[in-house]
């Protein structure tokens, strides 16, 4: 999310979360302040790479709920923010990913998010194979995220009943409802929300 009227308009929706991007290579870098929302929507900070000084003061100055780190950051790393916020810890899947690097993850984050591999951090608005989480055998909850829209809706709610989504605690969606980087298309949200 990254402007203050779309940002309310969507939280009419009442999503679970909403997410701020503050990584200045992103053109949906977050710069402004966070309008109030409602106090069961959770406000999530996207970071890549960045100190933990950063984090923390950005987590203060807009009362962040959660912290997803999308860089190379250290279970070690997430251990220390997650001392202070709950963290997300993201990563990037295809069909080279090892699956046994989230081992060392285990105890230094509070959700996984898997997302797709490519050029960018994330908002590649591409999927990758989803079933690929067939060798996921952590028994800790993920967000599913990377080029989810309505066309493979069909698609996800068949994902969503086999062994592999049991962990599956939230659908992150991003590229494939923007009109721009950043503003989401409320009717297409609308429209995805009802086919699942």
């Amino acid at each position: 999310m990254k402007f203050s009227e779309n940002i309310l308009e969507i939280s009419q929706l009442k999503p679970d979360f909403l997410g701020f991007i503050f990584y200045n290579k992103s053109p949906r870098n977050f710069e402004s302040e966070i309008p109030d929302l409602p106090k069961e929507i959770k406000k999530v900070g996207v970071f890549v790479n960045a100190s933990s000084e950063e984090i923390l003061r950005k987590a203060k100055q807009h009362n962040l709920d959660f912290i997803q780190l999308h860089g190379n950051e250290s279970a070690e790393f997430c251990n220390e923010i997650q001392t202070e916020i709950p963290v997300i810890k993201a990563f990037s899947i295809d069909e080279d990913f090892d699956f046994g690097t989230l081992n060392e993850y285990q105890n230094s984050c509070n959700y996984f998010l898997f997302d797709t591999k490519g050029k960018n951090h994330g908002g590649n608005g591409i999927t990758f194979d989803w079933s690929l989480l067939d060798n996921y055998k952590i028994d800790k909850k993920y967000f599913l995220s990377g080029g989810i829209g309505l066309e493979n809706a069909p698609k996800l709610l068949e994902f969503l009943k086999t062994k592999s989504a049991e962990n599956c605690f939230a659908i992150d969606i991003n590229s494939q409802f923007e009109k721009q980087p950043g503003l989401k298309n409320t009717a297409k949200i609308i429209e995805f929300k009802s086919k699942l």
